[in-house]
């Protein structure tokens, strides 16, 4: 059985995520804060909670997820992430700080934690950025520098140990339904081709996965709605 470990599982695309690869039979090692156990009642679920802002936390969580699986993992899936919108000048430090520690320093963080077990499988790391990874963002700065930091790391680190069989992705998803509006001044409009679902990433997930199987890789991937539409909040 194969080894996945994805973060931010407990809702949007880590959750669509988890349940496609438990779909396709795989053991899957949840990293999140809250784990949502009753979820995922499989028996190849094993949640498993940290908060990826803490270092040594990250750091005792990897290492108990290496040890369970052999230090054999396929897969490494850095689902989780989070964004403050605003002028610049008026973030603040603390909501920086953690976009930076979450988007960016813990996926670069669990890539050199598991790499050697990935290594080991001819596995995958596939990270989920944002479209802010190429597009400016005005209002998103500090969150749309992370994004593009992850993708060219991303790019570097495929460069790096694609001889060793390791298959770096990166994708980029547009507006997508998901509980990241919930603390923000506005959200996607209502109209289905105006926003992705999580549904939606997992399948580029499995896309990749597949095309991995058959000696190509898909390093980058952008998915957006057909329409741009979002709205203010009341």
């Amino acid at each position: 059985m194969k080894s996945a470990v994805v973060t931010g599982t407990s809702s949007g695309i880590g959750r669509a995520c988890t349940k496609m690869l438990l779909d396709q039979g795989w053991r899957v090692f949840g990293i999140s804060r809250e784990p949502v156990v009753e979820e995922f009642t499989d028996r190849t679920y094993t949640p498993c909670r940290c908060d990826l802002t803490d270092t040594h936390a990250t750091q005792k969580t990897c290492s108990a997820i290496n040890k369970a699986t052999g230090r054999k993992i396929h897969l490494l899936l850095n689902c989780a992430g989070m964004g403050a919108f605003a002028p610049h000048e008026e973030i603040s430090a603390s909501a920086i700080h953690t976009m930076i520690a979450l988007n960016l320093e813990a996926p670069v963080m669990l890539s050199n934690i598991f790499l050697r077990s990935i290594r080991a499988t001819n596995g995958f790391i596939i990270n989920i950025a944002s479209i802010t990874a190429i597009h400016a963002a005005p209002r998103g700065c500090a969150y749309a520098a992370t994004k593009a930091g992850l993708l060219h790391f991303s790019r570097s680190l495929f460069e790096e140990t694609r001889r060793t069989g390791v298959k770096v992705a990166c994708i980029m998803p547009d507006l997508t339904r998901t509980n990241f509006f919930n603390n923000l001044d506005f959200e996607p409009d209502d109209q289905p081709d105006t926003i992705l679902e999580p549904e939606t990433v997992a399948k580029a997930v499995k896309q990749i996965i597949s095309a991995g199987k058959e000696g190509s890789v898909i390093t980058e991937m952008v998915i957006r709605p057909q329409r741009f539409s979002i709205k203010r909040k009341a």
